[in-house]
């Protein structure tokens, strides 16, 4: 099979968060900091083998499940209408996920930066390439807004999608903007976040229940 651009970039990223894993194990304490509250200050912990190789294994994961099931997608030719943008996604995403390992690990070896804001930016930026794949994404079974409703109507799914995309985007500007106020950037995130999302899911049911009557 072979190996596309996306998928190499993929499993260049997983090798080298493994690599660093292997590569800084000597040098943290046997339990690193794994969790933060929403000012940034740590108040959990975790096995460092854990902390380390976590996030690589879900990596594999992750890699796995999108490399076989946009195969086994009853829409799978859809996909590849915006396979340029799908693409996109999922790299952003694994680069999403190393950021977010290397902030761990920097932290734990003494370069304590400010969490929250740091996190902010990586997943607002995160969140409009969600958007940038929604308003491209083709009914499929694999990744977008999949609802009852967007998933039984394609016109559904296109006007659901089309206004989804705006409004993760929308969200990601939010969500990055939350860094001027840390105190209450994480009410913030997730309001937004859960705000595109359940209006993107109402606005599907409102279209299919119109088309419907």
């Amino acid at each position: 099979m072979k190996i596309t651009r996306a998928q190499g970039t993929i499993l260049f990223i997983i090798l080298m968060s493994i690599a660093l894993a292997i590569v800084i194990n000597p040098i943290l304490p046997e339990r690193i900091v794994s969790h933060w509250d929403t000012q940034g200050n740590p108040n959990g912990t975790m096995p460092k083998t854990w902390g380390l190789f976590l996030m690589p294994i879900i990596s594999v994961v992750l890699f796995l499940f999108f490399l076989i099931f946009p195969n086994i997608d009853p829409r799978s030719k859809n996909i590849e209408k915006f396979r340029e943008y799908f693409d996109r996604f999922i790299v952003s995403l694994f680069v999403f996920l190393f950021y977010i390992f290397t902030l761990v690990i920097f932290w734990n070896i003494g370069s304590l930066v400010p969490i929250i804001p740091f996190f902010s930016v990586a997943l607002g930026l995160f969140f409009f390439s969600v958007g940038s794949l929604l308003e491209h994404a083709e009914l499929n079974w694999t990744v977008g807004i999949r609802t009852p409703w967007t998933l039984s109507s394609e016109s559904v799914w296109k006007k659901t999608h089309a206004l989804g995309g705006k409004l993760f985007k929308i969200a990601s500007a939010v969500i990055i903007a939350s860094i001027l106020v840390p105190q209450y950037s994480f009410i913030i995130v997730i309001s937004a976040i859960i705000l595109a999302a359940l209006v993107s899911l109402v606005y599907s049911y409102i279209l299919y229940s119109k088309r419907s009557m």
